[in-house]
């Protein structure tokens, strides 16, 4: 599942890359595939980050050929690093970045043992997955952030361009911190039903927001915004206050529509808030 805080919204389902592509094309016509990077255009491999923390695993895309792309740092959902944020890497990649995806839970194993599996939902895997998240500390992930970011530009595909950093799940205040630790590098940020973003506590994303330079998009999930609805106003007046260009929107998708194995996907709203992504790196990134 996408977020234990959504407990029995978000099943999750282990798929092949093969079954993901095919999901994505019964998802109807008209529909961008999310395997749409095309065989033999996009070149991939496993990478290891060296971070304050230990060596952290992660999957690096970019363009096959000679050039220098902008850099995206991608933080995945509850999850963890799996076969579909590896397809959502490529599909970016394709258009024209170099792509990081992190086991955000690297402290705790390799992607390989801290993904989730099956349904993700056993009390084991639950527990475990608890344990995992409790050492994401807010400085923990400051630390890594700016390791991922430092990692990406020290590339020879990355190019001088600003950097983007997305987020999904819970990604989506890694997200947030992430453009706080390295303001004059992160140019845009997006947060796919990210939780806890605007709260009543003193290390709250949005508190973050003023020490940015960045374009954000974030896309609300709308049992998310039903929950707790007061959280996209709080987003849109520090956005407002601070002078930080955003877009804040509810979209049909409840939390998790975003990522294809999650059982609440949403093809049409997944694909919109693809699109948005898409149009806020043209912007930013730059």
């Amino acid at each position: 599942m996408c977020d234990d805080n959504h407990k029995g919204l978000i099943p999750y389902t282990s798929l092949t890359r093969r079954q993901f592509a095919g999901l994505a094309a019964a998802a109807g016509a008209g529909l961008a595939s999310p395997a749409a990077a095309q065989p033999g255009k996009v070149s991939e491999r496993d990478v290891e980050v060296r971070a304050p923390d230990g060596v952290a695993d992660a999957a690096l895309f970019h363009p096959e050929g000679a050039g220098k792309w902008p850099g995206v740092l991608v933080w995945p959902d509850a999850s963890g690093l799996r076969a579909a944020l590896r397809e959502m890497g490529r599909r970016l990649a394709a258009q024209g970045y170099v792509v990081l995806v992190v086991n955000p839970y690297y402290r705790s194993g390799p992607a390989s043992a801290t993904a989730a599996s099956g349904t993700g939902q056993d009390a084991a895997q639950r527990e475990r997955r608890g344990a995992m998240r409790a050492l994401l500390t807010d400085e923990a992930v400051t630390r890594d952030a700016a390791a991922f970011v430092a990692y990406l530009d020290a590339l020879p595909q990355t190019s001088d361009a600003k950097v983007g950093v997305q987020g999904y799940c819970m990604g989506g205040a890694m997200a947030f911190r992430t453009a706080a630790v390295a303001p004059g590098r992160i140019g845009a940020v997006g947060s796919f039903h990210g939780g806890g973003l605007a709260t009543q506590n003193p290390n709250s994303p949005h508190l973050l927001i003023e020490k940015t330079t960045a374009r954000f998009l974030v896309a609300v999930a709308k049992n998310d915004d039903a929950a707790d609805p007061a959280a996209k106003d709080v987003l849109r007046e520090s956005f407002a206050r601070t002078g930080r260009p955003a877009t804040v929107e509810v979209f049909g998708g409840n939390h998790g529509w975003c990522v294809p194995d999650n059982g609440s996907y949403l093809a049409a709203e997944a694909e919109r808030a693809w699109s948005a992504l898409l149009a806020l790196y043209k912007t930013g990134l730059v």
